[in-house]
């Protein structure tokens, strides 16, 4: 990575996170460690309840369980920056630091949107084919599953991210965010990359709307079959099966969609920092609420092993 700035003093780039007096980040600090530590808490919880959940151990539950801890890595490639950032007074993240943040963030965000999608297909093997369900989704395909969506997640981005650290970047080195994002990376570079931005928001929209339309697909043919299902009570038993998952895709793809389509286009400051907020930590937080309160079985597992 060449860096075209004569400054000493520097060794990387500045994060401006949340600009303001120091009382304030103080407030944020509180506030962010609080929302940390009840998303560890929550995820951690659904996680030990399928584990010692007998009853749990069915390929939905273990993709959920594998899901919380998912969310455990994802909010962790942001917040303790983001947390260290508020007590700063620098704001400076090293080069690798940054590259390494961007790495994991995106590389956690795109295997994150592969499992939403064979969840999906889990839910879809469920409730169109309920007789063939077990003998379809086996423990061997369950895990092939999981295994492909870290390995795929991980190396979808590897070689862009590569090209982009090894870039000369000019200027002030500030990105107006908490995180180390590609549009801002790709506008402190000294001359603009033009086939980088290109395949940047190609890969971003791929990963993104290849498994929504899975999933949409998938839901598409739950909703086909339910609709055929004679009984109200037997109707609305299927719909709750999928309502939390669909609680969850709704709250991340209506959020990153926004942001990641085309990561060059240019959004306000402000707005991109909520957003990114909204899918990157409160998301995370609210997940396993959203799992517990509409299962019932899950209720139950997490009253029982939290003791009430």
């Amino acid at each position: 990575m060449k860096i075209a700035n004569n400054s000493s003093t520097i060794t990387g780039f500045i994060l401006l996170g949340f600009p303001g007096p120091r009382e304030r980040q103080i407030l944020l600090f509180v506030l962010f460690s609080v929302v940390y530590l009840l998303t560890l808490m929550g995820n951690g919880s659904i996680i030990c309840a399928v584990r010692w959940d007998q009853r749990l151990h069915t390929p939905m539950y273990i993709l959920l369980a594998n899901f919380s801890f998912l969310e455990i890595c994802y909010v962790t490639s942001t917040v303790p920056n983001m947390l260290a950032n508020f007590l700063s007074d620098t704001k400076v993240i090293s080069f690798s630091g940054c590259f390494l943040q961007f790495y994991f963030f995106f590389s956690l965000g795109s295997t994150e949107c592969f499992f939403l999608a064979i969840m999906a297909f889990d839910r879809h093997l469920a409730i169109c084919r309920p007789l063939h369900y077990h003998t379809l989704m086996t423990g061997h395909l369950c895990t092939n599953l999981i295994v492909s969506c870290w390995v795929i997640g991980f190396l979808w981005f590897l070689i862009p991210i590569i090209d982009i650290s090894q870039m000369s970047f000019c200027g002030s080195r500030i990105i107006d965010n908490f995180l180390c994002d590609p549009g801002p990376l790709l506008a402190l570079t000294c001359s603009r990359a033009l086939v980088m931005e290109l395949t940047s928001s190609t890969l971003s929209s791929l990963v993104l709307f290849i498994p929504f339309l899975f999933i949409m697909v998938s839901y598409a043919l739950v909703l086909r079959a339910v609709l055929r299902v004679p009984s109200a009570a037997g109707r609305r038993k299927a719909f709750s099966t999928c309502g939390s998952h669909l609680a969850v895709v709704s709250l991340f793809y209506g959020s990153v969609m926004v942001m990641y389509v085309s990561p060059t286009s240019e959004h306000k400051a402000g707005m991109q920092k909520i957003v990114t907020l909204f899918y990157s930590v409160v998301t995370p937080l609210i997940n396993p609420i959203i799992y517990s309160l509409r299962n019932k079985d899950m209720k139950h597992a997490v009253k029982k092993l939290l003791g009430t």
